[in-house]
């Protein structure tokens, strides 16, 4: 059975009924993830989409939030669901799968500096395969920002490597020039890349979703070796349990009753076999995430002083909820390199600063102390 809807510019998307297809966007920081999500959820086609995310601060929920089912997880008024994905992104994807209210598609979003090989294998390399289907994995590049170093990120040239659709990004930010240098950069380092151009995020959703680009066989070796080791993990970890048993058992008798609950805890099996694939989200490359919270506004003359003199170079992405005195409203902080921009709107809640700065080798006592002298 296939389910058709009308692209706006009479393209067809069909989403065929075989497993629920999965779009994985990775891309590195302030490359446009985010931007391409909320493109999906807007321009959706008629289809549910299911959105897992790390955190629900940049989707644009606000506006359409209809309902909160749990704290990890919202509903769109559209019939599109948002889902953190929390510490285990296998459960996060059987909290959609076992929804009564059915989904269409599955989009994921990787953090900016994650190597998205070990999603791919959660994918192809679990149970999940056979309930999903992963259709493609999508990488977002910044046109104008983007280097073949790239910021030395060895996830930034994976992401790159195994996107099976490149989306050059902010194309009206960069010259033609440099949109064909990156462009030619990329087909150096992916054979057969296929690329397209975009600004803000918006490509015709038909030439990304249910495209049927990933090959699950050229992931084939990869998924033997993680089972294999997944296996050795196992084996070596109940070898473990086991010489720890016969060793308390022959030298402390008096903890027989404590062992037996022991025993039994560690022959639990759970419902679904959980191969956590997923690394750390900000080990990769030396990357650290330093946040920052306040009561009180900040002078914008002062925060405007922090960014041009006392921001470390070292940042590369940061975000956040700006209040300022002088201003009724909240303002949303975006930087991604050397560019940022603050837009405003009603606050919703009780006002406070909140600011995450995500970079390398940062000093975390002196950025929040240069981020405490901007209060007014």
């Amino acid at each position: 059975m296939t389910q058709t809807i009308t692209h706006p510019a009479t393209a067809k998307l069909e989403i065929p009924k075989r497993g629920m297809p999965v779009t994985i966007i990775t891309g590195f920081l302030g490359s446009g993830k985010t931007t391409l999500l909320n493109h999906i959820l807007s321009d959706r086609q008629g289809l549910k989409v299911a959105v897992l995310v790390n955190e629900f601060g940049d989707i644009n929920i606000d506006s359409q939030l209809l309902v909160s089912i749990d704290e990890g997880m919202v509903e769109l008024s559209n019939g599109c669901i948002c889902c953190t994905i929390n510490e285990d992104l296998v459960e996060a994807v059987y909290k959609v799968l076992e929804r009564e209210d059915k989904v269409d598609y599955m989009v994921i979003e990787t953090t900016g500096v994650a190597d998205p090989l070990p999603i791919i294998l959660t994918f192809l390399g679990t149970e999940l395969r056979d309930m999903t289907r992963l259709d493609s994995i999508v990488t977002m590049v910044d046109s104008e920002t983007f280097t073949p170093e790239h910021f030395d990120s060895e996830a930034a040239f994976k992401q790159i490597t195994y996107a099976d659709i490149t989306i050059l990004n902010k194309t009206d930010l960069a010259s033609a020039k440099k949109v064909l240098s990156v462009e030619t950069y990329i087909k150096s380092v992916k054979e057969g890349a296929r690329i397209l151009h975009s600004e803000h995020g918006k490509v015709p959703l038909n030439l990304v979703l249910d495209v049927e680009y990933n090959t699950p066989n050229d992931y084939a070796n990869l998924v033997k070796e993680e089972i294999e080791q997944s296996k050795q993990d196992s084996h070596k970890h109940h070898a473990r349990e086991h010489a720890s048993h016969e060793s308390h058992e022959a030298h402390q008798h008096e903890h027989a009753h404590a062992h037996e609950k022991h025993d039994s805890h560690s022959h639990e099996h759970h419902a679904h076999e959980h191969h956590h694939h997923h690394s750390s989200h900000l080990d990769n490359d030396g990357f650290v995430s330093i946040a920052f919270e306040g009561n009180r506004p900040f002078d914008v003359k002062k925060f405007e002083t922090f960014l041009q003199l006392h921001l470390p170079s070292e940042v590369f992405r940061a975000k956040g909820i700006l209040w300022f005195t002088n201003s009724e409203d909240r303002h949303i902080f975006q930087l991604s390199g050397a560019r940022f921009n603050l837009n405003g709107e009603p606050w919703q809640s009780a006002p406070k600063n909140q600011l995450v700065f995500i970079g390398r080798n940062l000093d975390a006592d002196n950025l929040r102390q240069h981020l405490t002298d901007c209060f007014a």
